[in-house]
């Protein structure tokens, strides 16, 4: 029966703990095989002593028969024992495994230190670690210390001996840990750091096989690479001479106590006479060989070590979400409340006190100049990225700390890169949930996707491959608007939706706002393009992380007008006029760009 992690243990700690059970079976088990090694020089010393003596070749049948049962008996514990840990490794994985990936997950979300794969290959490493050597090894110690009794019993001289070569292989083993902790410490680091380069060149492989990079990308790659072989073969060679200084240590140690052991025979100082010479050497080759197989791989445990800690490190950084109160599907009510905003982990605020509502049935089109804010303030409204004070509510309730998986259903966005997975258009759209037919074609209708889909030999059950690469930049951002508007949403913010459209892409892109603004939906969408303009029903202008204006559109394109023609009129020098060889370009929805100022395109 298993028991509770206490709360102050580690997260693998209190995983490890709910195994105690087979934790203990394994010890016994191991306590067991190790006793039965002593069964080779049992049945030596009774085939010299009773056979050899009396000729009595039933007696060497029957010691031969109990000889190999033992062996049986030593295999079989084994292989249980290795059984066991497997087993152990799995209940640990499983344990974490759902944790860790939305630990990670989440620690991408936020840009904090930990969101990566490397979480998932720490994870497996400690599932491996836990049936190999190095813990079994672990488990035989309390038997070699039951041997070191048994010597003392023999003669406390040679079990003085035997704990001097323990103590040795002790001062080999703290100086390994020493000598090849730091190293290895920072081989694994240097090792992680060479591979995520690895992973993001070939997430730019078009770009740099476009650009002739590959031979300095590939130079800084073998840069990392070479630091990590050289920190690893250091590591190595300290490994390597303590390693070979253990085994030599256990094999002099049997060759001492086996001549001691005749000395002190030959003085009659041995208790159990001359076959007790080889019982003690055995015996003392025996207490030393767990310190010796943990020695050899102390590497296994140094990685092992540094996982753990890793894994301890990100889950303490991300801790298990306490359950959220359920919540009614929302309506759509916006309120932004005085929002001062940052990208996680820089102090520098982008977005700096924004406020500003929007009823249900709204479309509001979101402006500015790049690096505005416009696309942190679309990460804030879903939920993405934490304010840093005020607070983003749909419905009243804070949108950042609603259980995602309740909400999700009710909210469609489109990131400004779209990203797709392998998998299905029909997948895609669905979110990787059950595929209602009915529902994708409804999706697939509302963003004008039909003659595409039908012109496909397979339709919606075309696979459009990792990250879509099958797909044009135009079919990408419509699969994505599609996934967006599938099963009907509440509340979409659109981040430079037409980016990627043609002209009659946009026009379907507005048919569809318009269609989702009578179905009571509340749409945000960030645009740099005037094309949507007639579906919009308010306009939010920002300009360095603040409201420069927002309301109905008309009246704000009204305003915004006013200022440039009156900016145009105070002439070169005046105080918020152009530089002298601006040219105002008229735009379809009456709004007169400028460099830098209006509705230049980009997001922050």
């Amino acid at each position: 029966m298993t028991t509770n992690p206490k709360a102050d243990d580690s997260a693998v700690v209190g995983a490890l703990r709910e195994q105690r059970t087979s934790l203990v079976k394994v010890a016994w088990f191991s306590l067991s095989t190790t006793l039965l090694v002593l069964v080779p020089t049992w049945f030596m010393l009774e085939v010299y002593d009773r056979v050899v003596n009396s000729r009595n070749e039933r007696t060497l049948w029957m010691l031969f028969i109990a000889v190999i049962l033992a062996y049986v008996v030593m295999e079989l514990i084994d292989v249980l024992r290795a059984r066991i840990l497997h087993a152990v490794g799995e209940a640990v994985d499983a344990k974490l495994r759902q944790r860790l990936f939305e630990a990670a997950f989440t620690a991408t979300l936020r840009r904090q230190p930990g969101g990566s794969t490397q979480a998932f290959n720490d994870l497996r490493t400690l599932r491996e670690f836990l049936p190999s050597g190095a813990v079994t090894a672990l488990f035989d110690a309390p038997a070699a210390i039951v041997f070191l009794i048994l010597m003392y019993i023999i003669n406390p001289w040679l079990g003085t001996m035997t704990l001097l070569g323990g103590l040795v292989q002790l001062a080999i083993a703290w100086s390994t840990e020493k000598q090849t902790m730091p190293l290895l410490t920072e081989a694994n680091r240097a090792s992680i750091d060479a591979q995520n380069y690895a992973s993001s060149t070939l997430r730019n492989a078009q770009v740099i096989e476009s650009m002739g990079m590959l031979g300095d990308i590939h130079r800084r790659w073998l840069e990392r690479q070479r630091k990590t072989l050289n920190l690893q073969a250091q590591a190595s060679d300290h490994a390597g001479l303590n390693a070979t200084a253990s085994r030599q240590i256990q094999l002099m140690l049997g060759s001492l106590i086996l001549g001691a052991s005749c000395w002190l025979e030959l003085n009659g100082a041995l208790v159990g006479g001359g076959g007790m010479m080889i019982v003690a050497s055995v015996l003392g080759g025996r207490v030393l060989q767990p310190l010796a197989q943990i020695v050899v791989q102390w590497r296994a445990v140094v990685n092992v070590r540094d996982a753990v800690q890793r894994i301890d490190r990100l889950l303490d950084l991300v801790p298990e979400a306490e359950p959220a109160m359920p919540l009614p599907p929302p309506k759509g009510l916006l309120t932004v409340e005085g929002v001062v905003a940052a990208a996680p982990g820089s102090q520098i605020p982008i977005i700096k006190g924004v406020s500003f509502g929007v009823r249900p049935g709204e479309v509001v089109a979101i402006i500015g100049p790049s690096a505005s804010g416009k696309t942190t303030l679309a990460r804030l409204l879903v939920g993405l990225w934490p304010a840093g004070s005020g607070k983003v509510r749909l419905d009243g309730a804070d949108v950042y700390t609603w259980n995602k998986a309740e909400l999700g259903p009710y909210v469609g966005y489109l990131p400004q890169n779209v990203e797709l997975f392998d998998g299905t258009i029909a997948e895609n759209i669905a979110r990787f949930g059950p595929v209602d037919r009915e529902k994708v074609a409804a999706a697939v209708t509302l963003v004008g996707m039909d003659a595409w889909i039908s012109s496909l030999p397979e339709g919606l059950d075309t696979r459009i491959g990792e990250d879509g690469a099958t797909l044009s930049g135009g079919q990408r951002q419509r699969v994505g608007l599609a996934r967006a508007v599938f099963g009907h949403p509440q509340f979409l913010v659109l981040d430079e939706p037409n980016a990627s459209l043609d002209e009659s892409g946009e026009k379907d892109l507005v048919a569809m706002l318009v269609q989702l603004k009578q179905r009571g939906a509340t749409v945000l969408v960030i645009t740099h393009r005037t094309s949507i303009m007639p579906a919009a029903d308010k306009l939010l202008m920002l300009r360095d992380g603040q409201v420069a204006a927002f309301g109905p559109r008309d009246e704000v394109l009204a305003q915004l007008k006013a200022a440039m023609e009156q900016a145009m009129q105070g002439g070169p020098g005046a105080p918020g006029a152009p530089p002298a060889n601006a040219q105002a370009t008229p735009t379809k929805a009456g709004i007169t760009s400028l460099p830098g100022r209006v509705v230049p395109g980009g997001a922050a």
